[in-house]
């Protein structure tokens, strides 16, 4: 995962906001943040939590990912695998900024561990090379015996 980012985020924040032709004051209305906590992002002083960045997304009218990215709490996407997991944690206001943190974490080593952390197709659902066998697959039932009377027969 990458590291947060806040001095470029703020800098990024600021030329959109420019570009959007708003004032300080009239951004920091529109997405609810006070003018002082707005400046201090701006200036890279502040690490602003998810939801603000969605409230500052929406108000600039660009996407909350836009601004994930330049924070660097989401990886820039390269393709929709996992995309919509990540989002879905990091716009879920029943979790606080640590919470997600360590979500996005876990999630990001188990794709790794998977062999998905940047697998462009992004099939997560069943890999038949991945290792030994660690259990019974669709259609096998572990107790009962073989039909053969081989060596698995009890």
């Amino acid at each position: 995962m990458a590291s947060l980012n806040v001095g470029n985020l703020g800098e990024f924040l600021r030329e959109q906001r420019r570009t959007a032709q708003l004032s300080l004051r009239q951004l920091a209305d529109a997405a609810g943040v006070s003018n002082p906590y707005l400046s201090q992002i701006e200036r890279g002083l502040r690490k602003p939590s998810a939801e603000i960045l969605q409230q500052l997304a929406k108000a600039l009218r660009i996407s909350a990912e836009t601004l994930y990215v330049q924070a660097g709490i989401l990886d820039e996407r390269r393709s929709p695998d996992g995309a919509g997991v990540q989002t879905a944690i990091l716009t879920d206001p029943s979790l606080n900024e640590r919470q997600k943190q360590v979500l996005l974490q876990i999630y990001e080593s188990f794709r790794k561990e998977n062999g998905h952390g940047g697998d462009p197709d992004g099939d997560t659902a069943h890999r038949s090379d991945d290792g030994p066998d660690d259990g019974p697959e669709d259609g096998d039932h572990p107790h009962e015996p073989e039909a053969d009377g081989g060596p698995h027969a009890t």
